[in-house]
C-alpha cells in the first residue's frame, strides 16, 4: 500500500477509527483519502458525485467497515481536496488511478462505487491499466454518460434548446450558496431528491452541498455540461449493476437505461420508486446492500456470472 501523509486515529464518522491519506495524482494534485476496516479485509472503493465529499458515503463506509476494507475519497476541489487548475474527465480517471494504486496492493482487486459524478469518473478509466488492474465489479449510482444537460429535467419546461441553455445556466452559476436555510433546503430537496425525502435526510445533503468551494462546483460544472462518455459505458468490461431513481432530475431514468444496454457485461438496473439523485443518502440500505451483493460475489467469492435485467424497488 503506497500513499503520503498517512495517519492513524479517529476518523471522520463518529464512531469508526479510520486512517487518512494524502495521495499525489499525475499532475500533483492532492487528493484527501480515508479508509476504514481491517487492513487485510476484502476492499471497496467510493466515489462521490458532483459538489458532495466522503461525507456523502456515510451511512455505506458505517456499514461496510464491519465486514471490509472501506476506502473514500474526496475528488479534487471537493471536501478537503484542495482545488485544482485542472478540471477534466480525464484528470477524473488519473486520480481514480491514484487513489487505487495508493490504497491497494499490486493485483489486488476491488468493487468500485460511483455516484453521479463518481460514476462518470469510473466510466473515464474504463480503460486505463490501473483500473484493469484492480475492478472486480463497478456499482454506478445515480449517474449519466453524455447529454447530461440537455436531459435534465430541473427546469420544468419542455424539452429542447430553451430548456437547455436555462440549465446550463442554473448549474454553472457563479452566486455563492451561502448558509443553509429552509428555502435553500427546498429547492435542493426539488432539486436533487425525491418527494419523499425525510427532512433529515435533505439537510444532511444541504450541508454537504453547501460546503462544496464555489470555485470547483462553476468548473466542474463546466466539465460535465460537455461529458461524452459513451466509450468508457462500452469499455467497462467487468460486471456493472447499475442504480437509479424515478425522480431524478439531474441525471433521469435515460441514462441509466443507455448506460446499462451499453454495458459489456451488465448485472441490471435497479430503479429506487421516489428516490431522487441523491440515491445513496436516500436509499442508503439498498446501495449498501447492493454493494455487499458485488462484494461478496465478485471479490470475497470471486465468482464472474451475471446478465442484464431491470428490477423495480418500491
Amino acid at each position: 500500500m503506497r500513499g503520503a501523509g498517512a495517519g492513524r486515529g479517529s476518523g471522520p464518522v463518529p464512531g469508526l477509527v479510520g486512517r487518512e491519506l494524502t495521495v499525489t495524482s499525475a499532475d500533483g494534485a492532492r487528493l484527501h483519502v480515508e479508509v476504514y476496516g481491517a487492513a487485510d479485509a476484502p476492499v471497496v472503493v467510493l466515489a462521490h458525485g458532483w459538489t458532495c465529499s466522503t461525507r456523502f458515503w456515510d451511512a455505506q463506509i458505517r456499514d461496510l467497515a464491519q465486514e471490509f476494507r472501506v476506502v473514500a475519497y474526496d475528488q479534487r476541489g471537493h471536501g478537503r481536496s484542495p482545488a485544482s487548475l485542472t478540471y477534466s474527465t480525464d484528470v477524473l480517471a488519473d486520480d481514480l488511478e491514484a487513489v487505487l494504486a495508493a490504497t491497494l496492493a499490486p493485483g489486488e482487486r476491488a468493487v468500485l462505487a460511483g455516484h453521479s459524478m463518481g460514476g462518470m469518473t469510473i466510466m473515464a478509466a474504463a480503460g486505463r491499466p490501473g483500473v484493469v488492474e484492480h475492478a472486480a465489479a463497478v456499482l454506478l449510482c445515480s449517474t449519466g454518460s453524455a447529454r447530461l444537460v440537455a436531459e435534465a429535467t430541473v427546469v420544468p419546461l419542455r424539452a429542447g434548446g430553451l430548456r437547455t441553455r436555462l440549465t446550463r445556466a442554473v448549474l454553472g452559476a457563479r452566486a455563492p450558496l451561502g448558509p443553509v436555510t429552509p428555502v435553500s433546503r427546498a429547492v435542493l430537496k426539488y432539486a436533487t431528491m425525491g418527494r419523499g425525502a425525510s427532512p433529515a435526510r435533505v439537510a444532511r445533503c444541504a450541508r454537504i452541498v453547501h460546503a462544496c468551494p464555489r470555485g470547483a462546483r462553476v468548473a466542474w460544472s463546466h466539465v460535465l455540461a460537455e461529458v461524452e462518455l459513451s466509450a468508457g459505458v462500452r469499455g467497462l468490461r467487468v460486471p456493472t449493476a447499475v442504480v437509479a431513481g424515478t425522480d431524478d432530475r439531474l441525471t433521469p431514468l435515460v441514462h441509466a437505461r443507455e448506460i446499462e444496454a451499453a454495458l459489456p457485461h451488465s448485472l441490471g438496473l435497479t430503479v429506487l420508486t421516489g428516490v431522487g439523485h441523491m440515491s445513496p443518502v436516500e436509499a442508503p440500505e439498498l446501495v449498501t446492500d447492493r454493494l455487499r451483493e458485488l462484494m461478496n460475489r465478485y471479490v470475497v467469492k470471486g465468482v464472474n456470472r451475471g446478465a442484464g435485467v431491470e428490477e423495480e424497488v418500491a
